[in-house]
């Protein structure tokens, strides 16, 4: 069962500002851990996203543009960990398997949330800010749609391979893992908005790095956009008891 928003009196202040942001369809800026990637991703609604929000990710973010989406609503869809797809090749594709991440391999968790890249159907490059946005705004469209209950064809309305990439967060969100995936969704639930988050790091244009938390806050002081760290993220789920 997918639990939506909570009683949000005694969680951080920060936390029910990035919240009121989510609602609005807004976006807001989340920090992950100083001990994890130590990045900053530009995060919003994949509902509320349009052409001027991929432009802005891909401009002011430069990181990859995915939908982070809640593990249930991948579940019901049908969209498995790319990983575990690649794994179970036959012999014909012997080194697709070699190619597949083991253990340790991702040197700040345990294992990648990637599911599958996809273009809705009715895109015709898929990489223009006009396309992604489509694909991103349907892919909110399907999970709120599985989420609520309702049948959907998800072959019918996307095609593999695209140029989104969606997210599969873990099972128990952030009890589990503490990435931007489980962060930004976490956040949507919080909100009670549909858990599918459309979510791009922000990256130094002057060293290729990670943009440091100092100028992403600047960044977000500048544009009037809410900076949150995951770690109040993460408070927030224990005190509502989110997950």
């Amino acid at each position: 069962m997918v639990r939506g928003r909570r009683d949000l009196e005694e969680v951080p202040e920060v936390v029910r500002a990035a919240v009121e942001s989510v609602k609005d369809g807004r976006m807001v800026l989340i920090y992950d851990a100083d001990d994890r990637e130590g990045e900053t991703d530009l995060a919003l609604p994949a509902l509320a996203t349009a052409p001027a929000d991929v432009a802005r990710m891909r401009k002011d973010g430069g990181g990859l543009i995915c939908v982070a989406i809640h593990g249930v609503a991948a579940e019901r869809l049908g969209l498995p960990f790319v990983s575990d797809v690649l794994r179970s090749v036959d012999e014909r594709f012997p080194e697709v398997k070699r190619l597949v991440e083991r253990e340790g391999d991702v040197p700040y968790d345990r294992r990648s949330a990637f599911s599958l890249w996809v273009n809705h159907r009715a895109t015709f490059t898929g990489i223009t800010d006009r396309d992604r946005a489509l694909t991103i705004r349907k892919i909110g469209e399907a999970v709120r749609s599985v989420l609520n209950g309702e049948r959907y064809d998800f072959s019918a309305e996307f095609r593999t391979p695209g140029h989104v990439a969606i997210l599969r967060a873990a099972d128990r969100l952030v009890k589990e893992r503490r990435g931007q995936t489980e962060l930004s969704v976490a956040l949507a639930l919080l909100a009670g908005v549909t858990p599918a988050m459309v979510i791009c790091e922000m990256l130094d244009a002057s060293t290729g790095l990670a943009l440091s938390k100092k100028d992403a806050k600047a960044y977000a002081a500048e544009h009037s956009l809410v900076f949150i760290e995951g770690k109040d993220i993460v408070k927030a789920c224990e005190i509502t008891g989110l997950v």
